[in-house]
């Protein structure tokens, strides 16, 4: 239960600190769905989404007057297209364009799914079904994608791996005239996860029941606020503080969500605690580990400060909720966090600090625009260089990358809103050619033998 001192401190927080529901995600099972044709199953996903979302958007704006709480979006996560639509693969596209014009008949700001699992194998229908996804981001607004290529129990598909270099090549150059935001739609994965709520990765798994409310909840301005009050303690009183902040947010946070998972008629899923930046000044990851004590973000001790912030978050949410899930932690989205562009800009934060960062924050390199004539080989070796971070640590990793057409290093990429802008920087020049087209599976390392 809340008291009167939570009440002023959650109306504090909220007022001052940019704490908000980031998202409330309805996951949505299109298994039933699948139907002779792609032309009968397309309807049939429309019809589907549409009738189990339809009051999301009414919902979620009533919780938010009601409570007080600013939430600022609303999505639906489907069942991984690729599945539903292995008979006709080749047609895969109209369940895209379907999904999409769902999204919009919803009102909700983006829809995940249109994705494919290869972790360890690629049949051709799944090859085919990836193969589509350049094109069908372009013609797209809202629909989001993602590829799982890796597994700490199965290792790394670098079949997969070369492939989605490819594509996210041809996404960036099928939507040049946008500086490549199709690509801010795409994510690759290793040890992917069924119950995230956060675009543009977010699916909803074959295990998950046939329709799920997963909430996440982002703080960093509270976090940073907590962290102002006490500027002289040692790093266990901080860590101690990051603590208890990341239990009050996380109640907020499963409040909202059991009662939209009621009023929807949905099965409450999980609240993911992700400290999930935008480019306001005061919602940003970086700026709170500048003010741990980095002169700049990127700088020699980022790593084990943001690890620190990480362990802390998952620790505090745990306390307050058995339903923590999805990629609960710390995301470093450079386009979508104020200190982390203006790193960027000054060069402190390059390509290889982020990755090392990424062995220890939730997720991986994420909205980091690249040159425009980064090749596909290039691409390929930094999601095998992410996809082994997650696999030795058993961890989610990701890439999402935009290789800007027509930019260099210094240029800029602007998407506006939530996902912001961001300068373009510099990969490294030596080839990694014959490496990704060895092909092949990187072995699943020694401690996925558990069973």
């Amino acid at each position: 239960m809340f008291n009167y001192k939570d009440v002023l401190e959650t109306i504090e927080m909220v007022e001052r600190e940019h704490l908000d529901i980031r998202t409330v995600t309805m996951g949505i099972s299109l298994l039933p769905c699948i139907r002779a044709t792609a032309e009968e199953t397309a309807r049939c996903v429309y019809d589907t989404v549409c009738k189990k979302a339809k009051d999301i958007v009414k919902v979620t704006g009533e919780l938010s007057a009601e409570y007080g709480i600013p939430i600022v979006n609303k999505r639906v996560s489907v069942t991984p297209v690729s599945l539903i639509c292995a008979p006709f693969a080749d047609k895969a596209h109209l369940i895209g364009k379907a999904l999409d014009d769902a999204a919009k008949e919803l009102g909700i700001d983006f829809l995940g799914g249109y994705s494919a699992l290869v972790h360890k194998g690629m049949a051709d229908y799944e090859r085919r079904f990836i193969q589509s996804i350049p094109q069908v981001l372009a013609q797209t607004e809202r629909l989001c994608s993602s590829v799982n290529v890796g597994s700490s129990k199965s290792g790394i598909n670098m079949d997969a791996v070369k492939l989605m270099g490819e594509i996210v090549k041809q996404t960036a150059g099928l939507t040049a005239d946008r500086d490549g935001f199709g690509c801010a739609k795409l994510v690759v994965f290793c040890n992917a996860v069924e119950d995230n709520p956060f675009m543009a990765g977010a699916f909803h798994g074959v295990g998950e029941s046939g329709t799920v409310i997963n909430v996440g909840v982002s703080g960093p301005g509270v976090v940073q606020h907590a962290i102002e009050a006490i500027p002289d303690a040692d790093l266990s009183d901080l860590a101690e503080m990051i603590k208890r902040t990341a239990f009050k947010i996380t109640r907020a946070g499963q409040l909202i969500a059991k009662e939209a998972a009621k009023r929807l008629g949905a099965e409450f899923g999980i609240v993911d605690l992700s400290l999930a930046p935008t480019p306001a000044r005061g919602d940003s990851v970086a700026q709170i580990l500048e003010e741990m004590g980095l002169e700049c973000v990127g700088t020699h001790g980022t790593t084990a400060c943001l690890a620190m912030l990480n362990d802390a978050v998952k620790k505090g949410g745990v306390m307050a909720s058995s339903r923590v899930g999805g990629l609960s932690g710390a995301f470093i989205p450079v386009s979508e966090d104020i200190g982390m562009i203006e790193a960027a800009e000054k060069g402190v934060l390059c390509l290889d600090k982020l990755e090392a960062m990424t062995a220890v924050c939730s997720v991986g390199l994420d909205m980091i625009a690249v040159p425009g004539d980064t090749t596909a080989d290039t691409i390929s070796a930094i999601i095998a260089d992410e996809a082994a971070i997650g696999m030795i640590n058993n961890k989610t990793t990701a890439v999402r990358v935009i290789p800007a057409p027509g930019k260099g290093v210094g240029d800029q990429v602007n998407f506006g809103g939530l996902l912001g802008r961001a300068p373009v920087i510099p990969v490294h020049n030596q080839s990694a050619n014959k490496f990704i087209r060895r092909g092949g599976l990187i072995p699943a390392p020694i401690h996925s033998n558990k069973n």
